[in-house]
């Protein structure tokens, strides 16, 4: 195994209690992926066991101007609480905060003097990391489908941001189902990437399900990854195209070297 394996329980076994989805990932082998901690019971979550691989880092808040910038970092404090409580390995960022659906709670075009209060923004969370101990991840997301409106969302942003700060406590969530989306040449982008990279995300297009349900070849881009020298984690961000745990056979059948 080339790779450390982790899996978003939100999106799997939607019908059973958070607990209860986070002890079946801990039994099947893979850590756990969180989204908002708020939704949860956090002494529950913490009594399964579970390892926790990511979970948002913030509940309100946005890169890219002061105000914004204050109650992110100010949220971002309260989250690094939370993962202490679960021993969460990362803690997730976005350029903006995310709504229903996954819009955006301000949707807002990135000008240049926004660009770099978001990089302050991000240096600033770069403290706040290395004052607590923890680490922090900008997480890409895709435009065309999931989050029109998000500033500083495709890969090639949340890349020029990481890399600007270039700190070690603040590191990129890669998340290949929203780059395939937007950007594409997926295995360049990986390789581009790779040292500002925390956590890789997966999830095959179109539709959002299990690698080998779409168009993406994450078996090759497995190989690719560790040719790269990558050995960090990888974590299934999808819906099951049939059962979970058919859908966790098959992403892990397609990161196994």
């Amino acid at each position: 195994m080339a790779f450390a394996l982790a899996a978003c329980a939100e999106m799997l076994w939607p019908d059973r209690p958070m607990p209860w989805r986070c002890a079946r990932l801990h039994e099947m082998g893979f850590a756990v992926g969180l989204w908002n901690w708020a939704d949860h019971d956090i002494d529950a979550l913490a009594a399964t066991g579970a390892s926790f691989s990511i979970m948002n880092g913030y509940l309100e808040g946005r890169l890219g101007d002061r105000a914004g910038a204050d109650l992110l970092l100010a949220s971002a404090r309260e989250a690094v609480a939370v993962g202490r409580r679960l021993g969460v390995a990362r803690l997730n960022l976005h350029g903006t905060g995310l709504g229903p659906g996954g819009r955006p709670v301000l949707a807002e075009a990135a000008t240049p003097a926004k660009w770099i209060t978001a990089r302050d923004t991000l240096r600033r969370i770069a403290d706040l990391a290395e004052e607590t101990g923890t680490v922090f991840t900008l997480e890409n997301l895709n435009l065309p489908v999931d989050h029109a409106g998000v500033p500083f969302a495709r890969a090639e942003d949340t890349l020029a941001l990481v890399a600007a700060v270039d700190h070690p406590r603040l590191r990129l969530n890669l998340d290949l189902y929203h780059a395939q989306i937007g950007e594409g040449n997926l295995i360049d982008l990986c390789c581009a990437c790779l040292p500002w990279i925390g956590e890789i995300q997966v999830a095959d297009v179109p539709g959002r399900r299990e690698p080998g349900t779409g168009e993406i070849n994450y078996a090759g881009i497995a190989r690719a990854l560790h040719e790269m020298g990558y050995a960090g984690p990888v974590g299934l961000e999808a819906f099951a195209s049939t059962t979970p745990e058919a859908a966790l056979a098959a992403f892990r059948a397609a990161f196994t070297l």
